[in-house]
């Protein structure tokens, strides 16, 4: 309806009608109700600035802070929402958002076409294949009529390592590479027998050398999938190791698994292809989510691509959803990968608290929690935020100098409240971050 608001203002004094001063009642009501529904006290905002302002502990680097009502839909507080940060692994949040609204309940696993004998694969991105405790792709179905199998990576834009990822986090198991069909999660396995290492895939084994070098655990070079240990010093505390994805490699340790003939070609996909979806996607959203693991949310995005595009772009997805699905941010985010491994992320808070509202209306309340570490209980969480009743339920980020928040609060009222809480470019170490924050919202919890 229309309102008729003629004779409303005359020579710039207000004279309302009886429909102007209905719906003007009205509209102030609205405002009164919503102004203290939705904001701080003096006292509470004093304590907040305080404790986040000039004079406090977050004065001496980059903070960034959010507290948000998700049912009026207001910001209580805020402190430099505008300012783009790092936000580590709190990127994950995006990539589960992308996965939520693009993939469907199983992952995308292979594409396929076949000829006689053989079945041609182009991998779509699918991380389970022998990696954790995942449900695995019904290969022995799909391969058994079949006595070759020829595979392509062809359909791979995006290279193994993502922008601005650091080059010495190779050998670590948190940087493993992408790649079109993983295989144990692209990493070797490291027992420590004796005082020397057995690896499995056993294929690695014999690509082991000693050296004299004072190196603590076993270490693959950067180049090649060699890897050295020194038996005086051997710790094997590194449990797992990257190893250089090649084609060749793959259809070797896929030929073992699978005992059928394995070749590289790289050839096109054709636009007449079949789809083999194999398991179920939401373990690997949690897994995600609570143990904040890097390989499944870069491969994640790699599905995410094959489903618009048959094709692994994860540039290309991420501009797509920012185009499509995120058209309403208070800023543009620089996004560019999956887990938040590079420094070239930056959100602002605001636009963080944005994106969480998004998956926190789109999501049933049960999975919500489910996926979101829980103080003291669950995931990256479990050894912080320790109360008697859970009261932090957030994803976290974590990067050398960079620490982020980004979830819910629940306040001693038994209110939930969004929560956004980012910290960049400090000199110490993160616990000590973490316990400074931690002061900030036990403060939030019993004063709302």
């Amino acid at each position: 309806m229309i309102l008729d608001l003629s004779f409303c203002f005359i020579k710039n004094h207000l004279i309302p009608n009886r429909k102007c001063r209905f719906t003007f009642f009205l509209l102030y009501c609205l405002l009164i109700t919503n102004s203290l529904y939705a904001q701080l006290s003096r006292d509470q905002f004093i304590k907040l600035e305080s404790a986040l302002g000039d004079q406090s502990f977050f004065s001496g680097h980059l903070t960034g802070f959010m507290l948000y009502d998700l049912d009026s839909q207001q910001v209580l507080f805020e402190k430099n929402s505008q300012i783009r940060i790092i936000p580590a692994s709190t990127t994950k949040l995006w990539t589960l958002f992308a996965s939520i609204l693009i993939l469907q309940d199983s992952t995308q696993t292979l594409r396929y076409v076949t000829s006689g004998d053989t079945i041609k694969i182009w991998g779509s991105g699918d991380p389970s294949w022998k990696y954790k405790k995942f449900t695995q792709p019904d290969f022995q179905k799909l391969l058994s009529p079949y006595s070759v199998v020829q595979f392509s990576d062809a359909n791979q834009v995006s290279p193994g390592f993502g922008y601005g990822w650091q080059w010495d986090d190779y050998y670590y198991d948190y940087s493993a590479e992408r790649s079109s069909l993983p295989i144990f999660g692209n990493l070797v396995e490291v027992r420590k027998v004796g005082n020397q290492p057995t690896v499995f895939p056993l294929l690695f084994q014999s690509a082991i050398r000693m050296t004299n070098r004072p190196i603590k655990e076993l270490e693959r070079d950067f180049h090649s999938n060699t890897f050295a240990y020194n038996p005086a010093t051997f710790l094997g505390r590194e449990k797992y190791i990257p190893f250089l994805t090649q084609p060749d490699l793959l259809v070797q340790l896929a030929a073992e698994e699978t005992g059928k003939k394995w070749i590289y070609s790289a050839e096109s996909l054709p636009a007449d292809h079949l789809v083999f979806r194999g398991a179920p996607l939401y373990p690997l959203l949690k897994e995600m989510m609570l143990e904040s693991d890097n390989f499944i949310a870069e491969q994640l995005l790699f599905m995410i691509s094959d489903r618009l595009f048959q094709e692994l772009d994860a540039e290309r997805a991420i501009e797509y959803i920012l185009k499509t699905h995120l058209t309403d941010l208070p800023d543009l985010p620089k996004w560019v990968d999956g887990s938040g491994l590079s420094r070239h992320n930056l959100f602002t808070p605001r636009s963080m608290m944005t994106l969480f509202e998004k998956i926190y209306r789109i999501l049933p309340e049960d999975q919500l929690y489910d996926l979101l570490p829980t103080g003291g209980k669950t995931g990256t969480l479990k050894n912080t935020y320790q109360a008697s009743s859970p009261y932090v339920f957030a994803k976290t980020g974590t990067m050398a100098n960079h620490h982020s928040l980004v979830g819910l609060i629940k306040t001693k009222s038994g209110k939930i409240y969004g929560l956004v809480f980012m910290n960049s470019n400090y000199p110490y170490p993160a616990s000590t971050v973490r316990k400074e924050m931690e002061k900030v919202l036990v403060m939030v919890r019993e004063m709302l």
